[in-house]
């Protein structure tokens, strides 16, 4: 079983800063890729980055240069740095792992698990 908590939303003005975290707890060692997405209001859920038990990550095109992911050297706490945040960052994230590499996960197109979800608003 895996447990994913998320913390560190909150309202913002754009151009701003948020560090969102994820504290995870179970079978951790058997997540190879964890990682964020966002789900906004009448839109599909969409890929923000992801990082592999090795340290690979990727980022949506979106959030290239802005975003950076990172988590602790035992993998129980997954961080989601935001800078330059724009209103069309606003969403809930979500902090999500699994057990496949991070290019299969993202090729399948979900997560086998994720958390409650935390809410980002950017205004201008």
């Amino acid at each position: 079983q895996i447990q994913l908590v998320e913390s560190g939303g909150g309202s913002v003005q754009s151009g701003e800063s948020l560090r969102l975290s994820c504290a995870a707890s179970g079978l951790i060692s058997s997540m190879y890729c964890m990682g964020w997405f966002r789900q906004a209001p009448g839109k599909e859920r969409e890929h923000v980055a992801t990082i592999d038990i090795d340290g690979h990550t990727t980022y949506a095109d979106s959030v290239k240069g802005r975003f950076t992911v990172a988590q602790d050297s035992d993998r129980h706490t997954l961080y989601l740095q935001m800078r330059t945040l724009k209103p069309d960052d606003t969403a809930m994230y979500y902090c999500a792992s699994d057990t496949p590499r991070c290019t299969v996960v993202l090729k399948r197109g979900f997560f086998a698990y994720t958390g409650q979800g935390t809410q980002v608003t950017v205004s201008s």
